[in-house]
Parts: structure tokens; C-alpha cells; sequence
């Protein structure tokens, strides 16, 4: 597995990254409506870009094949974190989490889905509070988390 930073040629895979692995790995916690408020099949694709490169983002590759992504901002906001339905269970997670918390030196917050809390307790991230979110006048559940710097 090779770790990279983001270039903008990314970005369509990226898309279909997020938008395969949300409906389906995402599926077992969310329902239909808001799996597709959360990930809709046409993205604001300037939105995401801006995103992408306003922050520190790096991809996960093996074999030309796009494993996941994870984003962090100076602040120590984790915007994305994830990983290729296919390949999951295979570090890639842990290997990008790593290489963004040591990018970041300062406490990290990122806002975790229901599917992904237990990865960041794991990791030593505390639930600071459950919220519901809206998307596209959808409601969603999930957990604004910590991770204190070292």
C-alpha cells in the first residue's frame, strides 16, 4: 500500500469511493433515505474538490487501485476518513489516520458516523457529543468525537 498526498486527478474515484462505500458499509446503521442524503449518486464535485485541496488529504493505493482517502485542516478537523468497500479490514484506515494525526499536532475532532465510532474509540477519540445532522432535509445521527494531542 502506498500513502500520497491528493492531486486533483483523484477526485472522480474519490467520489465513487465515498459513494460505494456509504451505501453499503454504511447500509447495517442509516436507511436508504439517508444513505442518500449522506452520499448522493451526483456530488457537488467543486465542493469536494475545494474540500480536498484546502485541506491536508492523502489516498491509500495498491496496484493503481484507490484503497480509501482521509482529509484533516490545519485546525485539526478529520473531514473524510474512508476506505474502499472492498477492502476493508486491511489497515488502510489505521495506515491514513496515522499518517494524518501525525500531520496534525494539536487535538483532532472529526464528526464520526455510527458505523465508524467504534474504529475512532479504538484509536482513544471520546464521544464529546451525539448530534442529528441534516442533509438535503434528511436527518442523521452522529457522534462529534476528541482525540487529545500526545
Amino acid at each position: 500500500m502506498e500513502l500520497r498526498p491528493y492531486k486533483e486527478s483523484d477526485l472522480e474515484k474519490i467520489l465513487l469511493l465515498f459513494y460505494e462505500t456509504v451505501h453499503s458499509v454504511n447500509a447495517a446503521d442509516y436507511n436508504k433515505e439517508q444513505l442518500d442524503a449522506w452520499a448522493p449518486l451526483n456530488p457537488d464535485t467543486e465542493k469536494w474538490g475545494k474540500t480536498l485541496r484546502y485541506a491536508i488529504t492523502y489516498v491509500a493505493t495498491e496496484n493503481g487501485t484507490l484503497l480509501g482517502f482521509g482529509s484533516i485542516d490545519k485546525s485539526g478537523f478529520l473531514h473524510y476518513l474512508f476506505v474502499n468497500k472492498n477492502f476493508l479490514r486491511k489497515k488502510t484506515a489505521t495506515a491514513l489516520c496515522d499518517k494524518l494525526e501525525k500531520l496534525c499536532p494539536r487535538n483532532i475532532v472529526t464528526h464520526s458516523s455510527i458505523t465508524a465510532k467504534p474504529f475512532f474509540e479504538k484509536r482513544g477519540y471520546i464521544v464529546i457529543k451525539e448530534q442529528t445532522v441534516e442533509r438535503f432535509g434528511v436527518e442523521l445521527r452522529n457522534y462529534v468525537m476528541e482525540k487529545q494531542a500526545l
